[in-house]
């Protein structure tokens, strides 16, 4: 029987079916021809309505803090920017609006633009139901669909008895983690949600087959030697640098999914000296800065990664607690998000 299609699917209809299903080719034609565009960047409001008008009706908000993530071309450079709506106040018909110029290696990093917006800036945020909001701005209206992962959660072997299940996490590299809490040894893990496939290839360290590297993300893992699950103990330093979709999951906490004031108990464990200064985001009062979770290290070479293993295959002081070896003692911090900087006074969401 001879297929019909309708006339406005016809050139998707011709191709075969495993053909539609194929991924998107870039090329640099494109990359090339884009730079020549132009879009009003000196005017954040014409930036938001560029934006808007750009958007499909309805989008999805992957990330768990809520971004949801742009990029474009202007006057040769490339900018970057993002549209949040955050769990702490987009019931308020708050949006958080920021962008600026991509971040390049070889040059200091320029101050954004960040905006807290709403009706005052004639920008309407609604709720629509639960992860599903409607923005709208400059004649056009854009739903926000939230990334509903209310019912994840880890398997059961996947948890060890000290550790507290805080919430998923998505990042916006395309991972799914399980942000936990070790209330025996008061440190944060991000252990790798393999109950979805995982989008990336992995490569084994050359000194142990237990230390593997995604090789999309960077993101490198220990294969816990106590049970099954790959807990995440780097980011390849370059990406951090670069703020880039690989930096880490320190910027994607479960900010939808999380219970009362677990966040902000288990915070509280680590850093004490932060009661009655942090809401139950981990933030302070007026949101411009948030407790820093990210208890990975940053590496240059994976043979950086190498006192993990010789810690978690017993080649260190067997005195100690198995998991003391995934407290990762790193001094650098990723690059802050713009409108929010997230800090650690003890350095990186582990104990010192």
């Amino acid at each position: 029987m001879r297929k019909i299609c309708p006339v406005l699917a016809l050139l998707v209809c011709m191709l075969p079916a495993h053909a539609q299903n194929l991924p998107k080719l870039d090329t640099n034609q494109n990359y090339v021809e884009e730079l020549s565009r132009n879009a009003p960047v000196t005017d954040r409001m014409e930036v938001l309505r560029y934006v808007l008008q750009a958007l499909p009706e309805r989008v999805k908000v992957y990330p768990t803090e809520n971004y949801y993530y742009f990029s474009f071309n202007s006057g040769g450079v490339r900018y970057a920017g993002n549209i949040r709506l955050d769990a702490s106040d987009r019931d308020e018909g708050k949006l958080h609006f920021a962008y600026y110029i991509d971040y390049v290696g070889w040059k200091p990093e320029l101050p954004g633009i960040y905006a807290r917006l709403g009706r005052e800036e004639n920008v309407i945020v609604e709720k629509v139901e639960a992860f599903l909001y409607r923005v709208t701005f400059g004649g056009k209206s854009v739903l926000f669909e939230l990334n509903d992962l209310s019912n994840v959660k880890p398997p059961e072997a996947a948890l060890a008895p000290d550790e507290q299940f805080l919430g998923p996490v998505f990042d916006e590299s395309g991972t799914r983690f399980f942000l936990v809490f070790n209330k025996k040894l008061k440190f944060f893990l991000y252990v790798l949600d393999e109950t979805v496939p995982v989008h990336d290839q992995f490569s084994r360290a050359e000194f142990t087959d237990r230390i593997l590297i995604g090789t999309r993300t960077g993101f490198a893992y220990y294969r816990d030697t106590q049970r099954e699950r790959k807990i995440l103990i780097g980011v390849f330093e370059a990406n951090a640098l670069a703020n880039n979709y690989f930096d880490g999951p320190f910027d994607q906490l479960p900010d939808n999914f999380l219970k009362g004031d677990e966040l902000r108990d288990a915070i509280l464990e680590v850093a004490p000296e932060l009661k009655g200064k942090i809401d139950r985001f981990g933030g302070n009062p007026d949101g411009s800065e948030r407790y820093l979770i990210a208890s990975y290290a940053l590496y240059r070479d994976v043979k950086d990664l190498l006192p993990v293993h010789q810690c978690a295959s017993g080649r260190r002081d067997r005195r100690r607690d198995y998991y003391e070896c995934f407290v990762i003692d790193e001094t650098e911090t990723p690059p802050d998000v713009p409108g929010q900087k997230k800090v650690n006074p003890k350095g990186k969401g582990a104990p010192r």
